[in-house]
């Protein structure tokens, strides 16, 4: 079970990943040591990955979209690892409810993104296919990224 303090520093992490131990410490009241400590121990092992962030638009890549599939049982396999290896799948999951995958891709134009579907479409046996198109992020990677919140995330902890 993870602790009030540990909850902590991952939240400041998950605002700022980039901000410094002595910043950290600063607003947490936890001495560096400690913190530096934390993150070797226990905290590491709930970081999945360092990373950024992008705005795709800025570079390019205009066309996002969520695009659930369907795929016929036999090519389910096929198409996971098709998926797998696309240039333009930011992100892959495996789901439930009627549908197989549900990936969000990331491409240039529309026309770019059609041409990729249709070579799905002749490649693979997709029973469904249903497109989503980001038009805008209201809310990005925000889960535990709040200090104040975690008193009622985790009641648990308000004893510690």
């Amino acid at each position: 079970m993870i602790n009030k303090k540990d909850l902590l520093l991952l939240s400041y992490l998950r605002q700022n990943s980039r901000e410094h131990l002595n910043e950290v410490s600063r607003r947490t009241q936890i001495p560096v040591s400690t913190l530096y400590d934390r993150l070797q121990a226990r905290v590491d092992d709930s970081i999945v990955r360092n990373t950024c962030l992008l705005d795709f638009a800025s570079i390019g890549f205009g066309v996002k979209a969520h695009v659930l599939f369907k795929v016929n049982k036999n090519d389910k396999e096929e198409v996971h690892m098709f998926l797998m290896k696309s240039l333009n799948v930011n992100n892959l999951y495996k789901i439930n409810n009627g549908y197989d995958f549900i990936a969000e891709f990331v491409f240039r134009s529309i026309s770019d993104m059609e041409v990729f579907f249709d070579s799905i479409d002749h490649k693979f046996s997709i029973k469904s296919k249903e497109v989503h198109y980001i038009i805008s992020d209201l809310k990005r990677e925000a889960f535990l990224s709040t200090p104040e919140i975690m008193p009622a995330l985790f009641p648990e902890l308000n004893s510690q």
